[in-house]
């Protein structure tokens, strides 16, 4: 379980951010749900001063993010990524994955996932294709914001608080995907 300021967290999202287009969508409803959020990437950037949203930059290499995000991720977080190869190592851990799309990486799907990214990185190399994937859109965005909620309240109702309802990492309690704030102090 995650820590943060003393509190065991029920989910975390971890976000491999250094290409990351949806980044502000992921502060928004972390917010909304008080959830920690961890960005990890390999040279410093601008987040938001929130004591709920860390930085992590990580040195050594191309695949040193994607590293700690998996030494880090556990079963039932969230992994934001366009990293094909990093999601299928994050679902192996536990941890549920969806790209900035919007589209959930799953055990289902990430098999021929694989084998897409891996045609298209031949044919990249060959120079048959160039280029990178196309900008997101309104409706990905979207999209993405409407899975990234969808993610969390799964997750929410699976480890319910006793009453039906769930507590966040900032120990706010959830009853039908609503916070209440007078949760946590009364009740640890």
């Amino acid at each position: 379980m995650h820590q943060h300021k003393g509190e065991t967290s029920l989910l975390h999202i971890f976000i491999d951010a250094d290409s990351c287009p949806v980044k502000q969508e992921v502060y928004r409803v972390a917010g909304r749900y008080q959830l920690g959020v961890t960005l990890v990437a390999n040279s410093r950037m601008q987040v938001p001063s929130d004591q709920r949203i860390t930085l992590m930059v990580v040195q050594g290499g191309l695949d040193a993010a994607d590293d700690w995000i998996v030494e880090h991720a556990r079963t039932q977080d969230i992994v934001v990524t366009a990293d094909v190869l990093l999601a299928d190592r994050c679902l192996k851990k536990g941890a549920l994955v969806v790209g900035p799309t919007g589209k959930p990486f799953t055990a289902q799907s990430i098999g021929s996932a694989v084998a897409v990214r891996n045609l298209m990185a031949e044919l990249r190399s060959s120079g048959e294709i160039t280029g990178g994937p196309p900008p997101l859109k309104k409706q990905d965005r979207s999209r993405f914001l409407h899975q990234l909620d969808a993610m969390i309240q799964s997750i929410l109702r699976a480890h319910p608080g006793g009453d039906g309802s769930a507590i966040s990492s900032a120990g706010v309690r959830f009853s039908g995907g609503l916070a209440d704030s007078r949760a946590s102090s009364a009740e640890e």
